[in-house]
């Protein structure tokens, strides 16, 4: 989340990156072989467990706390604890068995109901954007969150640029297939491979994300590298990861956690403390890395005031 001092979409100039900068960073960190961060030390320094290097901690991120004045979790806990079912379904398997994965060199295919259908090179979807640090609470349906310094883009903006047609009323999104690199996609746990999608104006508000890094760095292949979605007011298996395919359709895709148990899983997926998971309730949650202290849970994750609109008149119960 961002600092309440403005409207969560509103994204001080101070903090854009220029993306000539950005894709020259992506560039240099992926010539010289250096890897992707993975531990925090002392707290400025991030540290790859395997190769050794380390990176300081950019100074905004330093004493940056979320608009509840919650400091940020530390890149450990944020690269450690997962739910990325490619690689298994602990929490600590995705840092352990994503090493193979190779992000880079990466292909978006966008298609459906829009102008400008095609294969793009994922530097080609960089390079206009305008990328921005958002600092947002993710919280899963298992009752934990994190409060995490995402690096990205808004959805709205490649939105825009591919031109949809009138006929496109939701965007669906597929992650990639590759089960030699992703093992669990060697298993029956879901139906491979993951799809996840928004209705249109959930997909164009400001606030949805397609990020590509975390505390400054390049998104670490456990966290959906190279490219991934962030949905803050929606319960985290929304933010599909490593995203290979966005599709315009006109009629409402069925996302994977449906397909797999309609009767706990809806299209939505928003933070409803008054709507209880059929096995759990959801009024409260966990803030990680404690297990025990628990706090109440907010509508729509803490962004009611940017959101409830897209909602109006809605059966949210039904509509879970």
């Amino acid at each position: 989340m961002i600092i309440r001092s403005k409207k969560i979409s509103d994204i001080p100039s101070s903090e854009i990156t220029p993306p000539e900068i950005y894709l020259g960073r992506r560039r240099f960190i992926r010539d010289a072989g250096l890897g992707l961060a993975t531990l925090a030390v002392g707290g400025t320094t991030l540290t790859n467990e395997l190769a050794g290097q380390s990176q300081e901690i950019p100074a905004r991120f330093r004493n940056l706390k979320s608009e509840l004045g919650e400091g940020l979790n530390s890149y450990r806990d944020i690269t450690t604890y997962n739910n990325f079912y490619e690689f298994g379904t602990d929490k600590r398997d995705p840092s352990r068995n994503s090493s193979e994965f190779e992000p880079q060199p990466w292909t978006v295919s966008i298609e459906g109901h829009v102008n400008k259908p095609g294969n793009y090179n994922l530097d080609d979807i960089l390079a206009p954007v305008t990328m921005q640090d958002r600092v947002y609470r993710l919280r899963c349906v298992e009752a934990w969150s994190m409060v995490i310094p995402w690096y990205g883009f808004p959805l709205a903006e490649l939105i825009k640029r591919v031109e949809p047609t009138g006929n496109a009323k939701f965007v669906r999104f597929e992650t990639v297939h590759r089960p030699e690199q992703m093992p669990y996609q060697k298993t029956g746990v879901l139906p491979w491979p993951y799809v996840e999608g928004l209705r249109m104006d959930e997909a164009m508000h400001p606030l949805t994300t397609l990020v590509t890094g975390v505390y400054g760095t390049e998104l670490p292949n456990q966290n959906g590298a190279p490219l991934r979605l962030i949905v803050p007011w929606k319960y985290g298996f929304k933010g599909i990861k490593s995203i290979v395919k966005i599709e315009f359709v006109e009629r409402m895709p069925t996302n994977t956690w449906k397909m797999a148990n309609s009767f706990e899983y809806g299209f939505y997926s928003n933070v409803n403390p008054e709507v209880s998971h059929p096995r759990w309730s959801q009024a409260r949650e966990r803030r990680l890395p404690s297990l025990f202290k628990s706090h109440e849970t907010l509508m729509f994750n803490g962004y009611a005031e940017e959101v409830s609109h897209l909602y109006s008149g809605m059966d949210l119960h039904r509509w879970k």
